[in-house]
């Protein structure tokens, strides 16, 4: 859920300022208990600064920004950062207890504990899969309410300027308006529920020949919709594995069909071959027209079609979801 809030959040809205005279950077100290990394990475769209990390967890150094939002990398963790010209920032952190124990302290933490804050209520009050579930009542209802969850934070913050607030709660509309746009496209993709599928034809089989999706008939059929350079499809494998592992030999089918470009596919062959890639593989060819008819727009997406042909789940739990498996036990697979 963590990256779902990154992804969603409005594109780093930048908040207009007077810079301090005799200082046109930002001073950024601290220590890090359990570093995941020898370094950390300050970012937005693209890597800002790299900045070492001693032996004891220490570190220190100074940048020259636009001020605005972004993004601090430790190893894999990583949480949300405001920063202009002038401040000096203090960072105390246990990466055991990463987004709990984060802690700032000099100019600028304000609006920097806040986004600790942040993070750690959209964590709570925000689930993706319970909202998509929703009705729509419920929806808008929950949707509201987290509006008003998130604002009372603000409110209840001091010392914030009124440019940082502004922007804040631009970014609160702007991640309802996605919710908003994904909750709509859920139920298109709810609707299609035991329509016949959408067909591939002739894709080609990393074990040697062609596969369409007719060759699959008579058994269930789990597809993965993924590509080499996804991370998040990259996360997904070893959950994928362990699923395969489970109903190998059952009553299914588990196809993963690569959607990467024409000049990634000897990356295909090779990730296949290295990660032990289970099931089917297929590579698309670069054909959308299946793609496009489940209205894929971003992956990983999986889909599950029943052995006549006819779709069980348009947007089928991921494999690291229980309720994956929770759904093939209802299916008896």
């Amino acid at each position: 859920m963590k990256n779902l809030i990154y992804i969603l959040s409005v594109a780093l809205i930048f908040a207009s300022c007077k810079q301090e005279a005799n200082k046109d950077f930002v001073t950024f100290s601290g220590t890090i208990s359990n570093p995941n990394s020898d370094s950390l990475i300050i970012a937005q769209r693209g890597i800002i600064k790299t900045i070492k990390v001693d032996a004891n967890g220490s570190f220190s150094d100074t940048l020259s920004v636009e001020p605005g939002n972004y993004i601090f990398f430790d190893g894999k963790e990583r949480a949300s950062l405001f920063l202009k010209n002038g401040y000096d920032l203090n960072l105390s952190l246990d990466t055991k207890m990463f987004d709990e124990t984060l802690k700032y302290e000099g100019k600028g933490a304000e609006p920097n504990n806040y986004l600790v804050k942040k993070a750690i209520l959209q964590e709570k009050i925000i689930d993706y899969e319970e909202l998509m579930s929703m009705s729509k009542t419920d929806f808008d209802k929950k949707m509201a309410s987290n509006s008003s969850a998130l604002k009372a934070l603000i409110d209840s913050t001091t010392n914030l300027d009124s440019t940082f607030i502004a922007s804040q709660n631009e970014e609160i509309e702007g991640l309802n308006k996605q919710f908003s746009s994904m909750y709509n496209e859920k139920q298109k993709l709810l609707a299609l529920t035991g329509q016949d599928s959408p067909k591939f034809t002739d894709y080609e089989n990393h074990a040697g020949g062609l596969t369409s999706l007719n060759d699959l008939k008579g058994k269930y059929v789990y597809i993965d919709m993924w590509a080499t350079w996804c991370g998040p499809c990259k996360a997904e494998i070893p959950h994928l594995k362990k699923i395969e592992k489970a109903y190998h030999g059952k009553n299914i089918e588990f196809v993963s069909i690569s959607v990467d470009r024409k000049n990634a596919y000897d990356t295909w062959k090779k990730m296949v071959n290295e990660k032990e890639l289970g099931g089917i593989q297929l590579w698309a060819k670069e054909d959308k027209t299946f793609a496009d008819s489940y209205s894929v727009t971003g992956i990983p997406r999986f889909i599950l079609i029943d052995p006549q042909g006819k779709i069980v789940k348009a947007d089928a739990p991921r494999p690291s979801s229980s309720k994956l498996t929770e759904l093939f036990n209802e299916l008896n697979i």
